[in-house]
């Protein structure tokens, strides 16, 4: 036998236009259905991260509405001199402590642990003050209200610096400002018994701190993107 003709491929059998058409069809098939899972797999991807974002903000809400809520049920166990008062205020300096531990992982021990000072020296400024005001002690209520609001500044200051692109200090200090006007318009309603009024002023302060929350929550996630990527 001739070594070239053995050689020689076998004729391809011509496809007609009826099954080159389905083989083509069946190809644009496949294309649809890959893409549209690639498709389906970003959409998962972005649900994530965006449930990931939404988790972050509302756990930061839940710890400032926290901080709020038992803040009030501070003020209304001291102006009545409730029993529960120790376990309350106890209570109450935990939640600094879970505030700071919030920012742990983004901007690391040393300023969640500044931050948690920072917070308790609030709370502890707020005791005093309460406790000028109801002793009607109006120098000790000045001095005390000097320190609480100096401190408010330290809080917005640091934050402020921690995220200076997405938190402006400005903002933070009228923000805190805002926080401890409304906080002690509702204390010293409790204290001289207007009780209607304290309630109005704590939701008030719920209103107000809500934002302030929304605004640090927005702010992380913009400044550490990557964090919520998954």
């Amino acid at each position: 036998m001739d070594t070239l003709t053995s050689a020689q491929p076998t004729p391809r059998r011509r496809v007609g236009p009826a099954r080159l058409g389905l083989v083509l069809a069946a190809a644009a098939v496949g294309l649809i259905l890959a893409s549209g899972s690639l498709a389906a797999r970003s959409e998962a991807h972005a649900g994530g991260a965006t449930a990931e974002r939404a988790r972050f903000h509302d756990a930061m809400r839940g710890l400032w509405e926290e901080h709020v809520a038992w803040t009030r049920m501070f003020i209304v166990s001291f102006a009545s001199d409730v029993p529960d008062l120790a376990a309350t205020t106890d209570r109450l300096l935990r939640n600094q402590d879970d505030i700071g531990n919030a920012i742990r992982p983004f901007y690391g021990d040393a300023a969640a642990d500044q931050l948690t000072a920072l917070l308790r020296e609030h709370i502890l400024g707020a005791a005093q003050l309460l406790a000028a005001a109801k002793a009607g002690d109006a120098d000790g209520v000045a001095t005390a209200s000097d320190a609480w609001y100096a401190n408010a500044n330290e809080i917005a200051d640091f934050l402020a610096a921690a995220n200076p692109k997405h938190w402006s200090a400005a903002d933070l200090r009228q923000m805190m400002k805002d926080h401890l006007d409304l906080t002690l318009a509702e204390a010293v309603a409790q204290l001289e018994g207007r009780y209607d009024d304290a309630v109005a002023g704590y939701d008030a302060v719920e209103a107000e701190i809500r934002e302030m929350a929304d605004m640090l929550s927005d702010g992380i996630i913009a400044q550490f993107p990557a964090a919520f990527a998954h």
